[in-house]
């Protein structure tokens, strides 16, 4: 069975459109406060709106780091079916609270909504990633997770674009992202309906608050399996990668490159779109395998086009005006740019996929939703890491091409550290044994 006729199956297509309806959701929201705090209420609350700005997204990632072990714990307890259900109707009680923050113009409640949309996904990413292999035959696993990571990057992309749309509408703003995200809610929870029951992994699991013991406890639990560990730990850099990528487009653009922002949209769709198509690309290269030589293509992939942008520098521009999507793509040098993003995005999809199903095929099945949490905590982690190294960056003057280049020497040097350690990668790639032969290579 092909990866997009699993779209049609039960077992698949209402677990793929609740986590799609799901991303979309936490980024129509989450980007919708952002613009509207930047333009709308930093003046009346007198607080700098690029604070503002940067504490919504520590506000978002804030609970994964608090609730991520918990929820492991509790996926792994209940039927994971059952609880995305009652996740997806916290998410309408969420989005209604969230409705009367817009219409109150409270920052206070904006970002207690911003936080509570982050404790629902922390909750919702260990169920979501460890329901999928009892959903899906393992020949078909690669695929499905294919279909997940391209479903959530374009979930994230439109999400986006829709949250920054919306709210710019003059007059009717807030009226029209309140109807979005309640509609996206409730349509998430309609679809979680469908989701087949799978049963509790460890219903005798008990379950403990103590979210900081938890948490240290899974994550030796994950270090004593060093192939699991350092799957962990590759998924948790791709997310370095992107956070850091992500971050530089808008002012890459402006400074750069002299694009509005439909131009920043543009690059972004560009890397979002590379990431769809890689992630898709994977299935046709696995043959219902785990290919972790994907993994070293992509990782080598990243770092050359990374290293390509850095080497095309400034890109020349005539006038001081800025450029709009039509006038930027009149520029050869520009096409490069959008090449370059593409590709990363492209070889980052091939690089997470296999990692990502390999994590969820080495954990035990009465321990998986707990290994997705350890995970999720390490991938928070990094994102924050790429915020302070990319501050640190900028802040010692490195211009944004020398960082895309420092970047992709970090990621080649990361390469080394993997093929040197994963021990499937290294066997497959010296053909010295297999690993679970016939399922991974």
């Amino acid at each position: 069975m092909s990866q997009f006729t699993l779209l049609g199956s039960r077992r698949f297509g209402p677990l793929f459109a609740t986590q799609f309806l799901g991303a979309l959701n936490d980024n129509v929201y989450k980007n919708a406060v952002v613009i509207f705090i930047a333009f709308a209420l930093a003046d009346r609350s007198g607080i700098d709106s690029n604070l503002l700005v940067v504490l919504a997204g520590g506000v978002f990632i804030l609970p994964f780091f608090l609730f991520s072990a918990t929820a492991g714990q509790l996926a792994d307890k209940f039927d994971k079916a059952w609880l995305i259900r009652w996740v997806k109707l916290g998410e309408i009680a969420i989005m209604s609270l969230g409705a009367c923050a817009f219409i109150l113009e409270s920052v206070v409640l904006l970002f207690t909504v911003l936080m509570l949309m982050g404790a629902q996904s922390a909750l919702f990413g260990p169920l979501k990633y460890g329901i999928l292999p009892q959903l899906v035959e393992l020949s078909e696993l690669t695929g499905a997770n294919g279909m997940v990571q391209m479903g959530t990057y374009i979930s994230i992309l439109l999400g986006t674009i829709l949250g920054g749309v919306l709210i710019a509408v003059s007059g009717y703003g807030v009226f029209l992202v309140t109807i979005a995200v309640l509609l996206f809610a409730l349509s998430g929870w309609y679809a979680s309906r469908f989701i087949p029951r799978v049963g509790a992994a460890e219903p005798g699991l008990r379950v403990d608050p103590n979210f900081p013991a938890r948490t240290w406890q899974l994550l030796r639990y994950c270090y004593r399996d060093p192939t699991l560990f350092l799957a962990i730990v590759g998924v948790s850099w791709f997310w370095f990668l992107g956070a850091t990528f992500l971050s530089l487009v808008p002012g890459y653009t402006r400074d750069l490159l002299q694009g509005n922002e439909h131009v920043a949209t543009l690059l972004l769709t560009a890397f979002s779109v590379g990431i769809g198509i890689g992630s898709l690309t994977c299935e046709r290269f696995s043959h219902g395998r785990i290919e972790l030589r994907l993994v070293v293509v992509g990782i080598l992939g990243m770092s050359l086009f990374a290293l390509g942008l850095y080497l095309l520098g400034e890109p020349a521009t005539d006038g001081d005006q800025l450029l709009d999507a039509a006038a930027f793509l009149g520029y050869w040098q520009h096409w490069l740019v959008l090449l370059g993003l593409t590709g990363i995005g492209l070889f980052g999809g091939l690089y997470i996929v296999p990692l990502y199903t390999l994590v969820q095929y080495r954990a035990a099945a009465d321990h998986r939703a707990r290994v997705i949490a350890a995970n999720n905590v390490l991938n928070a982690l990094f994102m924050v890491l790429s915020a302070l190294v990319t501050m640190a960056l900028i802040g010692a003057n490195a211009g944004i091409p020398l960082i895309f280049g420092l970047i992709g020497v970090m990621n080649l040097l990361f390469a080394v550290f993997i093929l040197a350690r994963l021990q499937p990668l290294r066997a497959t790639l010296g053909r010295l044994e297999r690993y679970l032969p016939g399922t991974v290579r």
